[in-house]
């Protein structure tokens, strides 16, 4: 029996979004280096804010502006930053709240190693350099020193008391070319490990053979295969060779290119029921008008080389299915 397969897998894609009055006006705000809340009827001031109060569901829009400096609520320490964090080299999560608001902010702290962290730490907003109306505006929070905490204590501020709501600004939230949406990269790396039922379907691909399990209880032909009837819940360990032909039960257009797809729009995504097995794959259909692509249509796997899994399925220029062969597999 081969080994299992692995191998590393990146789901990537930009999310775009607009952005309400409240929150153009929170991401503008830090461009300009200015952190805005929002008051609750009852006065509390939340941070980030949020159109609705989360405790009555009342829509909200009372900006305040707090400060930039803050109190350590919880922290949890990160030894190893992975792509895309906040910092480069170890650093801390921390919930701060920020002095005038009742809510805490979720973000990183430039700290020399956990024993530097503690609950209660007065901290302080690093601002970036370049900033662009994002929550990146805020680079991270650092350690007030011992020089700043002595001066707000001079002033009546006792360090890491807890803020009084009282203390925020009343801000009407205008700024000149405001931000009104944002990208968002999401990414998310794993490696995938798929098993022995799908490991050997992979292994037979890379010898251009369509391959299943057949459940030993409901008899069923399962491709790819899972390991286990979907149905019957025991373990399928028969494999069984199918297709390659098959038949396209449904089907969509797509008019979206994807990002570093080089696929010209619009083409067809079909479910595809090949002979022998009791569960439709899913393929795309080329060699034939996207127009034409329907229900019953039979199709055949390209192989292109060097290439594991087949490229796409083509018409095989055989009469279509019966509706009644493949309905079931709706």
């Amino acid at each position: 029996m081969p080994e299992p397969l692995r191998a590393p897998v990146v789901v990537e894609f930009p999310f775009t979004r607009s952005l309400s009055p409240v929150q153009r006006a929170f991401l503008t705000g830090l461009r300009e280096r200015v952190v805005l809340g929002v008051r609750t009827r009852g006065g509390r001031i939340l941070v980030p804010p949020v159109e609705y109060d989360p405790e009555t569901a009342e829509e909200i829009g009372d900006l305040v502006r707090v400060g930039a400096t803050g109190t350590v609520t919880t922290w949890a320490w990160n030894p190893a930053p992975r792509p895309g964090q906040p910092l480069r080299t170890p650093f801390a999560w921390v919930l701060v709240r920020l002095d005038g608001a009742g809510t805490a902010l979720l973000h990183a702290l430039d700290a020399p190693g956990p024993g530097a962290v503690r609950t209660g730490l007065r901290v302080r907003i690093r601002w970036a350099a370049e900033r662009t109306g994002a929550i990146t505006d805020i680079a991270c929070f650092e350690p007030e020193t011992a020089s700043e905490t002595a001066s707000e204590t001079a002033s009546g501020a006792e360090p890491g008391a807890e803020p009084a709501t009282a203390s925020a600004a009343p801000h009407d939230g205008v700024f000149p070319d405001p931000v009104t949406g944002i990208v968002t990269p999401a990414r998310l790396d794993y490696t995938h490990t798929p098993g022995r039922a799908q490991s050997a379907h992979l292994h037979a691909l890379a010898e251009r053979r369509i391959t299943g399990e057949r459940c030993p209880s409901c008899r069923k032909v399962y491709v790819p295969p899972r390991g286990a009837c979907p149905t019957c819940g025991v373990a399928t360990t028969e494999e069984v060779e199918t297709g390659p032909r098959g038949t396209v039960t449904t089907f969509c257009v797509v008019n979206i290119k994807a990002r570093n797809l080089d696929i010209e729009v619009p083409y067809v995504y079909a479910h595809i029921a090949l002979d022998g097995a009791d569960l439709p794959l899913h393929g795309r259909i080329a060699g034939i008008p996207y127009d034409e692509v329907r229900m019953g249509l039979r199709v055949e796997p390209v192989w292109l080389p060097g290439v594991r899994h087949p490229d796409h399925y083509r018409p095989t220029g055989e009469p279509d299915a019966a509706y009644d062969t493949y309905k079931e597999l709706l």
